[in-house]
């Protein structure tokens, strides 16, 4: 075997598990658990009510205001028990202002913008409550969705609860909606065999609680507030669990080029956790912990996306071969790679053409979050990636 086989076995291999061999071994696995009775088991009371804090960082979100406090107003959890903080810092549209006039509402502003980690290590002064439940300004939550993550807390094994990103699709939706819906699906049922198994991987930044006193003050450069408070937690001791019924319903990006901002700026981060989280690496520390950090983050921002990229010219190299025995393997492999790119490329195509066909988005976004993975390690390289709120338009 030359070194143009093990080349592309072994992206072959690193591709394949990342987006699907980790996914079908953690099923085989909780399917085996469960089989023996050894699934892994936690207390969770409904009827658990402590003081809880929704803590709301916004920025210029003055048209989201009416429909965020309505939504925040009929929320089942008890109205003395639910303390409401607003951190508006940077915001110059008058929302400040406006959250002020509604009753029951805490907000906290400074005209200093300082991005939403600034926004955050402030905040957290004024919290009193025990447990603080994050959610971003745009995103709506589900009734139950702060009772049903609350419950897990009267296990003390836990520190941290994330609920789910749901995506608003509709049938005109662009690439960049389907794409993102399917991806989000695809993460959720990840998270909930991650939790069975031991704990989930990160929480989602658009609806995520936390025992207040396990916050810890982040770098104010940090660009994934989520995953470092939570998996930061984990590092602890503590477990973070997953409840796809708390959920936080918010609408796709506007279009593909929106979406590659967005990705652009979470594959940075993740770059940028990486290095931030680096003891997690060690799996004679950290055990099953760091074997699904690797398994679910590590490789999809760092190893895949070279091995992705050495995929194609290598197994045309291998097809072109004379005399091998595995040439027709070599073929079909090379075949399928060339029919998944002529699809992503078919989708961008249409896409820009406002022509719909579902069955080209997966490839289409799929490629694009890859490529947005190389463009946001040049971005954090090159230092150009602000901290600050960058807003990405959403479908209306």
């Amino acid at each position: 075997m030359t070194a143009w086989h093990i080349v592309f076995w072994f992206s072959f291999a690193i591709v394949w598990y990342t987006y699907l061999g980790y996914g079908m071994l953690l099923f085989l696995i909780i399917r085996i658990r469960r089989a023996f009775g050894l699934g892994r088991r936690f207390h969770h009371d409904m009827s658990y009510e402590p003081e809880v804090t929704l803590f709301i960082t916004a920025y210029n979100e003055r048209e989201q205001l009416a429909e965020k406090i309505r939504n925040t107003n009929d929320l089942d959890y008890p109205k003395n028990k639910l303390h409401v903080l607003w951190v508006t810092d940077g915001s110059d549209d008058g929302s400040a202002e406006l959250l002020k006039r509604y009753p029951g509402i805490e907000v906290q502003h400074q005209p200093e913008r300082n991005g939403k980690i600034g926004a955050m290590n402030r905040g957290m002064a004024f919290v009193k409550t025990p447990i603080v439940v994050f959610c971003d300004a745009n995103a709506l939550l589900g009734r139950e969705s702060v009772r049903r993550m609350v419950r897990f807390f009267s296990d003390p094994e836990v520190g941290c609860v994330s609920g789910e990103k749901r995506i608003v699709r509709k049938k005109k939706d662009a690439a960049a909606a389907a794409g993102e819906s399917a991806y989000w699906r695809y993460e959720s049922t990840l998270k909930k065999w991650d939790a069975e198994l031991h704990s989930a991987i990160g929480a989602a930044g658009e609806l995520f609680a936390i025992r207040t006193e396990l916050y810890e003050q982040m770098e104010p450069d940090t660009l994934l507030d989520d995953l470092v408070i939570s998996l930061r937690i984990a590092m602890k001791g503590y477990i973070i669990q997953y409840d796809p019924e708390a959920f936080a319903i918010e609408h796709a990006s506007a279009n593909i080029r929106q979406e590659i901002k967005r990705k652009i700026r979470i594959s940075a981060g993740g770059l940028q956790s990486l290095i931030r989280l680096w003891p997690l690496l060690n799996v004679f520390r950290y055990g099953t912990l760091s074997f699904q950090y690797i398994s679910h983050r590590v490789l999809r921002w760092t190893l895949t996306p070279i091995c992705l990229l050495l995929m194609l010219p290598v197994n045309i190299h291998l097809a072109l071969q004379d005399g091998h025995h595995l040439t027709g393997t070599y073929d079909t492999l090379c075949g399928l790679q060339g029919l998944f790119y002529i699809s992503a490329a078919a989708g961008w195509f249409f896409e820009n053409r406002a022509i719909r066909i579902k069955l080209l988005f997966i490839p289409y976004y799929f490629l694009v979050m890859n490529i947005s993975l190389f463009l946001g390690c040049f971005r954090l390289l090159s230092k150009r990636q602000s901290v600050n709120w960058e807003k990405a338009e959403r479908a209306s």
